[in-house]
């Protein structure tokens, strides 16, 4: 898929691999239609790529919001007249074991990391399909191949993009939409600062968790976001970004029960 002309939505554009993945976009040629929660951060990114000759158009969005979903197709038409590019990236973390996560906070994660990507692959389906080609890209995560404790919600949520998306493919195989999932790994981003905390874990238990997850997210987010452009340009139905995702992706299927008795520092939710 050549990007060059094309008009790309991405969402969670306003930080980390979303900001990234803009400029590296922009710099291909590619216009946005950029959606952020946060309108200060998605400012900052617009003013960035707009600097770059791409046309831009911002767009404040709560993904979790359903009408705020179903009316940016329209608002991204007035802007740019076509659709050829979905990249479902916005999403967030929540710590702690199955029993520490309320009820609320299981919701909120699985409402903006898997909820948001069906809506709006559902709004802007319609639009793709109008192109001569288009593709849909959903962002999982390692999480969605592996299984690590501590991270039931986000696990469930990254296995069910998992599922969604290559469910979707074959659906969208004899049409001209294609549907790429992307498992980053160690990615610097903010995700593990920003992530919700466990209810009842100790300010302790958290700082030492919080350690941990940063030295194991190393690598640069424009490096991602080369990794993720190139898959989106050839047609990958699936893009591993990391040498620590696809070294853990192959264990966990030479593996599939027993490999995290070779991890047991990742396996481990002591606080």
């Amino acid at each position: 898929m050549q990007t060059k002309e094309c008009v790309a939505v991405l969402t969670g554009a306003g930080s980390g691999i979303g900001r990234a993945l803009a400029s590296a976009l922009a710099q291909s040629g590619c216009h946005l239609a950029l959606a952020d929660v946060n309108a200060v951060a998605l400012a900052e990114t617009a003013a960035q790529v707009r600097a770059l000759g791409v046309r831009v158009s911002e767009h404040t969005l709560d993904v979790a919001d359903r009408s705020a979903v179903a009316a940016l197709p329209d608002a991204v038409i007035a802007a740019h007249g076509q659709v050829d590019l979905l990249i479902n990236n916005a999403g967030v973390a929540l710590g702690g074991t199955f029993d520490q996560v309320s009820v609320e906070n299981f919701d909120w994660l699985m409402r903006i990391n898997f909820d948001a990507v069906v809506t709006m692959c559902r709004a802007f389906l319609p639009l793709l399909r109008q192109r001569p080609e288009a593709r849909i890209v959903n962002l999982s995560s390692l999480f969605g191949l592996i299984t690590p404790a501590g991270q039931t919600a986000y696990c469930a949520s990254k296995f069910a993009v998992r599922g969604f998306s290559n469910a979707l493919r074959l659906e969208l195989n004899d049409s001209n939409v294609g549907v790429t999932v992307v498992h980053p790994g160690g990615v610097a981003t903010a995700i593990a600062t920003s992530a919700r905390p466990a209810e009842g874990s100790s300010e302790a238990g958290q700082a030492r968790k919080l350690a941990r997850a940063k030295r194991l997210l190393r690598m640069p987010p424009a490096r991602a976001a080369e990794i993720i452009l190139r898959g989106i340009e050839r047609n990958k139905s699936r893009v591993i970004v990391g040498n620590d995702a696809l070294i853990l992706s192959w264990l966990e299927r030479l593996m599939p029960v027993s490999y995290w008795r070779l991890l047991p520092g990742l396996a481990s939710n002591n606080d």
